[in-house]
């Protein structure tokens, strides 16, 4: 039995593969608009321009990438072999663009009122991985 074996039966967790050019990009200061334009499937772009967009205030903005971000992140995920649960760990680099956008999701809706929205994400968040529900907040 390996160590990373599911003992309760469950899914195995999934882990993207690993997407640099993008991270790279936003690493060394190029704006996320222009990353999310030239990698429109990059949910770490997404998700950072949902940050940027919630931090000026500009909620509805924030959700509408956040969304984007959320759903790049469900198709890659899908294409991984994801099954629609189980876990996304935080601790595999390229799974936190998905859990960033999902988290940014979760923080707009609350923003706007959308309670229901808000409680779905946050669980799914943590549900898929309890360390990015942590550091994320």
């Amino acid at each position: 039995m390996s160590i990373h074996e599911n003992l309760l039966g469950g899914p195995p967790p999934t882990h993207l593969p690993d997407d640099p050019e993008p991270r790279e990009l936003l690493a060394n200061g190029t704006a996320p608009a222009d990353v999310a334009a030239k990698y429109p499937t990059s949910s770490l772009a997404w998700a950072q321009l949902a940050d940027e967009a919630f931090e000026r205030g500009s909620v509805v903005e924030s959700y509408a990438y956040a969304r984007t971000g959320y759903h790049r992140g469900l198709d890659s995920l899908r294409r991984n072999g994801w099954k629609g649960h189980g876990p996304v760990p935080w601790e595999h680099e390229p799974n936190r663009g998905f859990l960033r956008a999902l988290h940014g999701l979760a923080r707009a809706a609350q923003a706007i009122g959308e309670q229901e929205e808000y409680e779905r994400c946050s669980q799914f968040l943590k549900d898929s991985s309890p360390a990015a529900a942590q550091t994320l907040g």
